[in-house]
């Protein structure tokens, strides 16, 4: 069974859900992000993140929890990570800074790359392209 772990702005945490339960039925077994997660329960809002990084007291929540390494160890023990790549701030495709070393730390360890959407025109997207992601075209199906 091929166990992948969702990589993702916490903005996306509802397609991050649905992607993992469309995964899941097809018997994969997949890790969601923390935060992802906690939204999709109610525990925490989207408005609290916005609130959080305009303070600053987003790095505290993140560190107090340790939820970068929980992230990481999820990445570790994945054969691949599904990077959900939509478009936010303007750009299409977009993938943040986050989840840029997320792509790195996967293509580290020797772990498959899948980017839903093509990669992004940002100014590190021949670095990204260096990770030799797999492009799905927004087709969860190919993923094998």
């Amino acid at each position: 069974m091929l166990k992948i772990t969702v990589c993702s702005s916490c903005e996306f945490a509802q397609e991050a859900k649905k992607a993992s339960g469309f995964l899941e039925a097809k018997g994969f077994e997949v890790f969601l992000p923390d935060t992802c997660e906690k939204i999709v329960s109610g525990k925490i809002s989207k408005r609290q993140i916005l609130e959080e990084k305009e303070t600053g007291a987003i790095s505290e929540r993140v560190n107090s929890g340790n939820l970068t390494m929980l992230h990481f160890s999820k990445i570790k023990k994945s054969d691949a990570i599904l990077v959900l790549n939509y478009s936010k701030k303007g750009i299409a495709n977009y993938i943040g800074y986050s989840v840029f070393l997320e792509i790195g730390l996967a293509f580290g360890l020797e772990k498959k790359v899948f980017l839903l959407n093509p990669i992004p025109a940002v100014p590190y997207a021949e670095e990204i392209r260096l990770f030799h992601p797999i492009v799905l075209d927004g087709n969860l199906d190919l993923i094998k």
